[in-house]
């Protein structure tokens, strides 16, 4: 019996049975007894057991340690998709009831509200809507325009404004939200009750007949190109000021488009939505990044460069250096105004941008004089980067760009442009008789359209000139000289007017923009007289012949007439005061209001220039900065007709590509002489059409900006 006992005994030590455990409990780690009984468990049976489990034992810190950096990460990221979505209310399908309560129709007002003026109190940063609700003015519009609907507590409200105390800085950047408010007037309403007639867009015509839609292009990147070299897989920071649909916007937003189209990365900050473009900025796939202070700056600080399109981002670059101040070295600043208030703005931070880039040798030479009026050292030499015209209006006019196909060649779309010629015309209600004279800019004082009025007037009502007399005795020696002889005089003026032009210090063409001649230049004082008998006597003798010749033709009577068309109609960028100076001055003028159209704002322009005769840029003060729709025009054939001041007179060639006339009122008589003489010699402007093409496709299609561009890239970019 006891031999029985002891063997089970050793059987049970050698399998590890009850027994043994509650022995091995019973004695200490270190004694043989413990150690012998525990030899038998070896790692492979062990791990056979309780592998799993003895791991979640071991590593039981870990796995807690994993759980909560998933917690924490996922937490993130759903208020970080909370913050920045469109919809915070109603994310993930959870929102306050308050808010969820509202219909459609209060958030569509709080849309008009946010969209109409708005009175500001005085010592207070509140409005009061028609509901009598108080919204705070610092609450930014999300991407969509709908204000954040959160309700901010007191406890919040009162660190915002310790924070603003301690920093000073966002003060500015409020005091521009609130001027950006003041500017917006109530706009006019867009019916010919308001305008008498109006036109326009021609989108759907230009789709029928041309057969392609620009929204269907992807991209027009030349890949062989440096730029495109240069761009390829780097990140870029685009500051618009505004979104309207004037230069210097669609100009940016273009680049922006060349950029992305090239393989780089883009995104944008728009410092006030006022405009249009933000539909199109989507449809072209650029990111708008809601934010304008701290989150943008810190975006900007990871892009290999920060380009700025106007001189009104001077508060965002400021800020943005006393930030991060190394950012400055990756900042080129492509600056398109001229007036001094501008320079105003900006000189704070002209010193300490890496590159100033201008439009035209003019405005350069105007800012740095005032930089050295005021003393300011720029950290390098100021680039020359002048705007181009895009391919989509170059492919519609019929230039060779990367839109053209074996289907859509050169000459087929010179074909399809006639046709969208006859068709918008027709819908204007115009006669192949009418010459069509346009202006697609911006309607404000400084673009001069009550002066284009003026001019319109004078040339519509055939008010006498000043010198009828001369005018008198220059026809009645004209009628001496024989047909053939009018016309080889009138061939050999024309030819050699670009020749003389330069020994002329004013506008050959018309006898009242003379100026007066240095003594070494009287020689040439004759052909003053001639160029005088070009505008008075042959150009009225050219002008019977012609009408004499389709009189022959169709048998009948014709009737030569000025047409005028205003554009930009509804921008927001007009001054509506002004627009009503020019509705005012249309009423007192029965016949002029007769021959004055209007035209929406809208991008699409070819229809416009297609349809037009002649170009009217009357910019006043300093001039066009550079003139985006000057070469526009030109592009489609058509002359200029522009002051003789900023960049108007470099893109423009007198008496070559255009007629150039004075600033201001003394400009009024010279612009209505030239408008008769355009009216009065089709074939003139059919020439001067041709050499303004000429230079387009020699000097500003795209290929050209892009490559002087490519100067700025190169010492402004981060090195890779």
């Amino acid at each position: 019996m006891e031999e029985e006992t002891k063997g089970d005994y050793k059987a049970s030590r050698g399998i590890g049975s009850f027994k043994s455990t509650l022995s091995g409990r019973s004695s200490p780690r270190s004694s043989p007894s413990f150690k012998r009984l525990h030899s038998s468990r070896t790692p492979r049976r062990e791990a056979r057991s309780s592998g799993g489990v003895q791991w979640f034992r071991s590593n039981r810190l870990l796995f807690w340690l994993l759980l909560i950096t998933l917690w924490a990460y996922l937490g993130f990221y759903f208020q970080s998709s909370w913050a920045h979505s469109n919809n915070k209310v109603n994310f993930l399908g959870v929102g306050n009831e308050a808010s969820n309560d509202k219909s459609d129709a209060e958030q569509n007002q709080r849309r008009d509200l946010l969209d109409s003026p708005v009175k500001l109190k005085n010592e207070t940063g509140q409005n009061q809507p028609e509901a009598g609700k108080t919204i705070d003015v610092v609450l930014a519009k999300n991407d969509d325009g709908v204000a954040s609907r959160r309700s901010l507590s007191s406890k919040k409200k009162s660190k915002k404004a310790a924070r603003g105390k301690s920093h000073g800085k966002p003060k500015k950047t409020v005091a521009i939200e609130i001027h950006e408010i003041e500017e917006q007037e109530p706009d006019i309403p867009k019916t010919n009750a308001s305008y008498g007639m109006l036109v326009g867009p021609f989108g759907s015509t230009e789709d029928r007949i041309l057969e392609w839609n620009p929204k269907t292009q992807t991209g027009t990147c030349d890949r062989k190109g440096d730029f495109s070299r240069l761009v390829w897989s780097r990140r870029f920071l685009l500051i618009f000021h505004e979104l309207s649909m004037t230069g210097a916007p669609l100009s940016m937003m273009e680049l922006a488009t060349e950029l992305l189209s090239c393989g780089a990365t883009v995104s944008a900050i728009v410092l006030s939505k006022k405009g249009g473009l933000m539909p199109e900025l989507t449809r072209r796939r650029i990111k708008v990044l809601e934010d304008k202070a701290d989150h943008s700056f810190k975006t900007a600080m990871k892009q290999d460069l920060v380009i700025a399109g106007s001189a009104v981002c001077a508060s965002w670059i400021d800020q943005y250096i006393d930030k991060f101040p190394a950012g400055a070295s990756q900042i080129a600043w492509w600056i398109m105004e001229n007036r001094r208030e501008y320079f105003d703005r900006a000189k704070v931070v002209l010193d300490r941008v890496k590159m100033l880039a201008f439009l035209s040798e003019s405005q350069s030479k105007q800012w740095l004089d005032w930089c050295e009026e005021e003393k300011i050292k720029l950290r390098s030499q100021p680039a020359i980067v002048p705007l181009s015209i895009n391919d989509e209006l170059a492919f519609v006019a019929g230039i060779g760009c990367s839109l053209n196909t074996p289907s859509s060649s050169i000459e087929k779309m010179l074909e399809k442009m006639k046709l969208l010629r006859d068709a918008v015309r027709k819908e204007m209600g115009l006669t192949d008789n009418d010459m069509l004279a346009i202006s697609l800019s911006s309607i404000n004082p400084g673009k001069g359209q009550l002066l284009v009025l003026n001019s319109a007037r004078l040339v519509i009502e055939e008010e006498p000139q000043p010198d009828n007399s001369k005018i008198k005795n220059s026809v009645r020696k004209g009628r001496v000289r024989s047909a053939l002889a009018r016309k080889h005089h009138i061939r050999a003026l024309l030819q050699g007017s670009n020749d003389h032009s330069a020994s002329l210090n004013g506008f050959p063409l018309s006898t009242e923009s003379s100026v007066h001649f240095k003594e070494d230049q009287k020689k040439h004082l004759h052909l003053h007289n001639r160029f005088a008998s070009v505008d008075d006597t042959d150009a009225m003798n050219f002008d019977v012949t012609y009408k004499r010749k389709v009189l022959a033709d169709n048998g009948g009577t014709v009737k030569q007439s000025a047409k005028f068309l205003i554009g930009s109609v509804g921008s927001k960028s007009n001054k509506v005061a002004y627009v009503k100076e020019l509705l005012s001055y249309l009423s007192q003028h029965s016949n002029l209001s007769k021959s004055v159209l209007w035209t929406p704002s809208t991008t699409r322009v070819a229809a416009l220039y297609s349809a037009a005769d002649v170009y009217v840029m009357n910019s006043q003060g300093l001039g066009e900065t550079f003139g985006r729709v000057t070469i526009e025009a030109m592009a489609f054939g058509l002359p200029v007709l522009g002051t003789d001041a900023g960049g108007t007179k470099e893109i423009v060639d007198h008496n070559v590509t255009g007629l150039l006339h004075p600033l201001g009122h003394p400009g009024t008589q010279v612009l209505a002489k030239n408008l008769r003489l355009l009216l009065k010699n089709p074939e003139l402007r059919k020439q001067m059409g041709v050499k303004g093409r000429e230079k387009v496709e020699r000097m500003y299609l795209k290929r050209h900006m892009y490559k002087k561009f490519v100067d700025v890239l190169l010492k402004c970019m981060r090195p890779k």
